[in-house]
């Protein structure tokens, strides 16, 4: 019995893949999960572990370029079962009739029965996601649809639930990064955990783990890893591998440093500077701890780089009295909270504000997409939210529609996802303006930057009794700084400035929101 081996799918936007590196030759015999070769996209190189053991009969060579689904290599079921024929004084002990089911149950698990779990699409733009925890560990029993990892993709946390009911067996480890499509771990459907730990392990295979402690693969980097170590310096022997098998990958090749010259060529001090004492004048701890940065904090650094690189980013400034708002607030939050069961908060008035201003000044409102300008005649807006992996930006979808305590319902039920990490692609997505609270922080005044694709975003800040004229006298009031930041390419001075100035007059005198005027 043959096993056909394709080309998996990695990707939505990848169509094809290179065969970069054949470790095991045509007619070599193979192990199940043994990484045979190398694949290349024009993204990514992951490595194409065996399906099944038996004969390997190479069909696409190096070099070549196969489509999705297209034929890699045929593995020929090895015939050591047929093999084993018990010698004339095991034959003697075969007529106890519970010795006879006895070689099955040492056997492999089926590959029939192994049901492969790979990384979900979660997203259109994401590609590859990151391992963050397994809760479940590896020889575990698990059910259909128990959650087994926690997953991190650039946007959200998502739990992977498991796809069929046996023991589990890890693949990926916390903390890879795996693309879309790529295999995370098996589950060997209908076996048990007591079982598999009962059976003893015959003395033969006993001996197959000290093999892959060092093998082909050790030391041996891929070909991403290969160019990146070779634009440093480095040689991949000289590095311990945390792939498979002790393989280099394209992290490890990342954080590995040059070499430096040898201490005895750099420091040479001359006699009379050896003789003097090395003082240490610094006192106490002084630790430094690393940690890999998450899939969304690499994001949001790649985005608001890209921001300030590729849009011409302009920020106006106002301030706005928040007496009146404090004062509608406090005759009517504990009516409001009683009736709609939500407090009553600053958002849903600077959410209900701004999508007047919107409406008035669409500019604001408007994307870049190439040479065309794209104006929308709904509102979605992004409110910032400070969550325990990284900044996020839910969305509350028509906002222009909904009144007050439909928008703090909604504002309340996003934040509470957003710390439990438990925010969908989907309601971080297709906002049209933002709006981010740095006031509760303590932010006095700042100049936030705008969330792509989006052309401008409001910024809030903390509110200050401060001394102001009005009518002539000197009072004081509690003030607030507003910022707006936005794309020159798009807004103009006019609209923006005007747009923060109607924002203004709607917050000062919030009766306007009610009468829409």
């Amino acid at each position: 019995m043959s096993k056909e081996m394709r080309v998996p799918t990695v990707g939505e936007s990848i169509s094809e893949v290179t065969v970069g590196q054949w470790f095991k030759k045509d007619g070599d015999q193979v192990q199940l999960d043994e990484v045979l070769c190398e694949l290349e996209s024009d993204k990514a190189t992951f490595e194409f572990p065996a399906e099944a053991s038996g004969t390997l009969r190479i069909k696409a060579k190096e070099g070549d370029t196969v489509e999705i689904g297209g034929l890699i290599c045929v593995i020929e079921a090895s015939s050591t079962a047929a093999a084993t024929v018990p010698t004339p004084a095991v034959a003697a002990a075969v007529v106890v009739p519970a010795a006879a089911p006895a070689a099955p149950v040492a056997a492999a698990i089926p590959a029939s029965s192994i049901k492969e779990m790979v990384v979900p699409t979660v997203g259109e733009s994401i590609t590859e996601v990151t391992l963050a925890n397994w809760i479940k560990k590896d020889g575990d029993q698990v059910t259909l649809d128990e959650i087994i990892a926690d997953v991190d993709s650039d946007k959200a946390t998502f739990e992977l639930p498991a796809e069929a009911t046996g023991i589990l067996r890890h693949v990926a480890k916390e903390g890879d990064v795996l693309e879309i499509g790529g295999l995370i771990c098996r589950i060997e459907v209908g076996g048990t955990a007591p079982a598999a730990a009962s059976t003893p392990a015959p003395a033969a295979p006993a001996a197959a783990p000290t093999t892959t402690t060092e093998n082909y693969a050790t030391g041996h980097a891929s070909p991403a890893a290969s160019k990146i170590l070779a634009e440093k310096g480095i040689d991949s022997a000289t590095l311990a591998g945390t792939g498979k098998d002790g393989r280099v990958t394209k992290e490890d090749a990342m954080t590995a440093s040059a070499p430096v010259a040898s201490p005895a060529s750099v420091a040479t001090p001359s006699p009379a500077v050896s003789a003097a004492p090395v003082v240490n004048s610094v006192s106490g701890a002084r630790a430094v701890r690393r940690e890999k940065m998450s899939s969304l904090r690499k994001t949001v650094s790649r985005r608001l780089v890209a921001v300030k690189n590729e849009t011409a980013m302009l920020t106006t400034f106002n301030e706005v009295n928040m007496k009146p708002i404090m004062d509608l607030r406090s005759k009517f939050k504990d009516q409001f909270k009683e009736k709609h069961g939500v407090g009553l908060g600053f958002m849903s008035f600077f959410t209900k504000a701004v999508c007047v201003a919107l409406k008035e000044w669409p500019a604001v409102n408007a994307q870049i997409d190439g040479n065309e300008m794209v104006f929308h005649d709904f509102c979605d807006i992004s409110v910032a939210v400070s969550a325990p992996k990284g900044l996020v930006v839910p969305v509350i979808r028509n906002a222009e529609n909904l009144s007050f305590d439909q928008i703090e319902k909604e504002i309340v039920r996003l934040a509470g996802k957003a710390r439990d990490n438990k925010l969908s692609i989907e309601e971080m997505t297709g906002g049209t303006f933002t709006i981010t609270n740095g006031g509760v922080f303590g932010s006095m005044m700042s100049t936030p930057i705008i969330n792509a694709p989006q052309s401008a975003i409001l910024g809030m800040h903390n509110i200050v009794e401060r001394p102001i004229a009005e009518n002539g006298q000197v009072v004081i009031r509690p003030m607030m700084y507003l910022a707006l930041s936005y794309d020159h390419r798009i807004i103009d001075g006019r609209e923006s400035v005007s747009f923060l100035v109607r924002v203004k007059q709607l917050l000062e005198d919030p009766t306007r929101l009610m009468f829409g005027v």
